[in-house]
């Protein structure tokens, strides 16, 4: 699972119970969504870009201590003057446009500029955007030169906006070694802000401000710096095109550590990223994406990687995943643009260890704990050539997501992977699952359902046997586990630092480049991509002891109870259900023709599930109606409604 409806309904749960019981259709890609959560915090906007479809809602949720509003500069609308700390107020969007907006608490003109708590909607995806919007008051030129203008810092400029404010297009902006405490905003496209030395160049935001580094200009490459302990992101691109990240640390920002939302064109390389309470990467809403991971490592997260609504031209690769609560969770949710996740590369990458405990993590995340690679509502995702060891739950997951819509897993290709240490299996497909998902050449020990390589094979035919319940009530259990206060509260600020990280090759005198054009220069061969080798003398953590694929070392009882009935109940039932018709058969026997008698008795064996439904609705059974009724209506029932009742504890019901 990948999130809840809680935090202003930004994320869904890929829970059958659901599936069955909310009122939600199958989502589909032209499906809008209803409703998008923006947050308000002290003193900032979540997003200070932000576009949604005409006719959608936007919930302004304020989640600082001080009252808050957004009010549109021009009159076109506004919320109520006061949204107290905890409230949430709803606004709808029916006539596109662009709409600079502000709180009239927190935001100040200076000259014809805006500054504090500013934002921009754009209502309509054929919207044109203008740069000019965020108050430079001129549009400037994206270029792929450097224009060979150095702008130093502390040298010439006292800090780091100072320098990005006084720069044009293809400009260096040189951070000498030294704390810099303030958030970067940058509107200038086509800048290269490099820090001296990776470790030693720090931008701190004290807990006090909400992004490192915030761009919204097309172009921008941060490198070879730290950013830490800000209230949301360590690097943010919104609504860019062009943007890298090369040889960054972020580190302790309560949020996301690199970030890049609905922009397209880019590269996060060679960079690091831990004590994230979401994810240490995150790309989301855009499609084609046509963006590069490459050489990363994230550790130390509530999710290593997670893109929402991230599709096409996407490449993960090559990149190292560890002791994460979980590893790679490409997701479909509807409250972002651009449904489903679909078209994604996942190749040659370590995913160990996930599972950790002792990160930070908001409630939303926990039910992602102990996978490596979950697959959350995705289409046609492949995932090959990884090395995924020692996760405690599943080494990689393919599931349905629920948000305001149904999204089932369909056309994904999970081949070539080594998997070991798993703690459930070292594959799963949990259920309901879309058609076309295939698993082959996977060097594994265990899957859910078993001989899912051979019922799924990518070659040849295949079995209806498509899903397994169990893994779908297990993580239930982990909502209801979060939901009843079960998520541990670790402290961002909490997370040890890491060790010095590689510095940029040239450091200060590297090559100045733009990010223009990044996808073309950056995408990977994936074909030549290699399955990392297991390293010698590695331990593999033994598969937890488990009872009917029931871990007995669950987090929660509500993991042992609900897996317990997603596995088990099932499989009692259909087992009563053939022992009544055999029964009733055999006591049939001495009035009913010997054909008879065996047509019903291979239905029942040969048919899974239909045969024996039908001989007790159709054969005209001795049982009375109401035992028959009973034992097949009650047992669905009773199913349903355990489960049922585990989504309501958990809050989403």
């Amino acid at each position: 699972m990948v999130g809840r409806p809680r935090r202003g309904a930004r994320r869904g749960w890929w829970l059958l119970p659901l599936a069955m019981l909310l009122p939600a259709g199958c989502g589909d890609r032209d499906a809008q969504p209803r409703t998008v959560p923006l947050r308000m915090g002290d003193n900032f906007f979540a997003k200070e870009l932000l576009r949604v479809p005409a006719g959608a809602s936007v919930e302004f949720e304020n989640r600082g201590r001080s009252v808050h509003n957004a009010v549109e500069v021009g009159g076109a609308w506004r919320t109520r003057q006061a949204i107290a700390s905890g409230d949430a107020q709803t606004v709808t969007f029916t006539r596109p446009g662009v709409y600079r907006f502000l709180c009239t608490f927190h935001a100040t003109r200076v000259g014809g500029d805006l500054r504090g708590m500013v934002g921009t909607l754009v209502v309509g995806d054929g919207t044109p955007y203008d740069a000019s919007v965020y108050g430079r008051g001129r549009a400037l030129p994206v270029t792929a030169r450097p224009s060979g203008t150095v702008r130093r810092v502390p040298g010439r400029y006292r800090t780091i906006q100072a320098a990005v404010d006084a720069s044009g297009p293809g400009d260096l902006v040189l951070i000498g070694p030294g704390v810099y405490r303030e958030e970067v905003k940058v509107t200038v496209p086509s800048l290269v802000i490099r820090g001296s030395d990776r470790n030693r160049v720090i931008i701190d935001g004290q807990f006090q401000r909400p992004n490192g580094i915030a761009v919204t200009a097309d172009g921008v490459a941060v490198e070879n710096l730290t950013v830490r302990n800000s209230l949301l992101n360590g690097v943010f691109w919104t609504g860019v095109r062009g943007y890298r990240a090369s040889y960054v640390t972020a580190v302790n920002n309560a949020d996301y550590g690199v970030y890049a939302f609905d922009s397209v064109d880019g590269l996060f390389e060679r960079s690091y990223a831990s004590g994230s309470p979401d994810s240490g990467f995150y790309i989301g809403q855009c499609n084609p994406c046509r963006a590069v991971v490459d050489g990363v490592t994230a550790e130390r997260n509530a999710i290593g990687y997670s893109g929402t609504n991230a599709s096409g031209d996407l490449h993960i690769v090559r990149s190292t995943w560890r002791r994460n609560l979980s590893g790679i969770v490409p997701n479909t949710l509807d409250t972002e643009l651009k449904p489903p996740v679909h078209d994604v590369d996942v190749v040659g990458n370590v995913v160990a260890d996930n599972g950790n405990r002792a990160v930070p993590v908001l409630e939303d995340e926990w039910s992602t704990y102990g996978s490596g690679i979950i697959l959350a509502g995705g289409e046609d995702i492949r995932v090959e050539r990884n090395l995924v060891l020692d996760n405690p739950r599943v080494g990689i997951l393919v599931t349905l997501n629920v948000d305001q819509n149904v999204w089932l897993s369909s056309g994904n290709l999970v081949r070539g992977n080594l998997v070991r240490g798993s703690g459930r299996a070292d594959l799963a497909l949990s259920g309901p699952a879309g058609p076309g998902n295939c698993f082959s050449g996977n060097d594994v020990r265990s899957t859910l359902p078993p001989a899912l390589q051979l019922a799924q094979a990518c070659d040849g035919p295949r079995l209806p046997w498509r899903m397994d319940l169990s893994t779908t009530a297990d993580s239930l259990g982990l909502l209801v586990e979060a939901g009843t206060g079960g998520v541990p509260g670790n402290r961002v600020q909490d997370v040890p630092p890491p060790a010095p990280q590689p510095q940029l090759p040239g450091g200060a005198g590297a090559p100045v480049r733009p990010a223009v054009g990044v996808y073309a220069q950056a995408r990977p061969d994936l074909d030549r991509i290699a399955r990392p080798p297991l390293p010698a003398g590695t331990a593999i953590d033994a598969k937890e002891p488990s009872v009917f694929a029931v871990p007995l070392a669950a987090t929660s009882p509500w993991q042992v109870v609900l897996s317990l009935y997603g596995y088990l109940l099932p499989v009692v039932l259909l087992a009563a259900w053939v022992s009544l018709a055999f029964w009733d058969l055999a006591a049939r026997s001495g009035e009913l023709r010997r054909g008879v008698v065996l047509g019903w008795v291979a239905a029942v064996l040969l048919l899974p599930l239909v045969g024996v439904l039908a001989y007790h609705v159709l054969g005209r059974p001795r049982l009375p109606v109401w035992l028959r009724a009973a034992v097949i209506g009650g047992g669905i029932a009773t199913w349903l409604i355990v489960l049922g009742v585990g989504a309501a504890l958990g809050g989403i019901v």
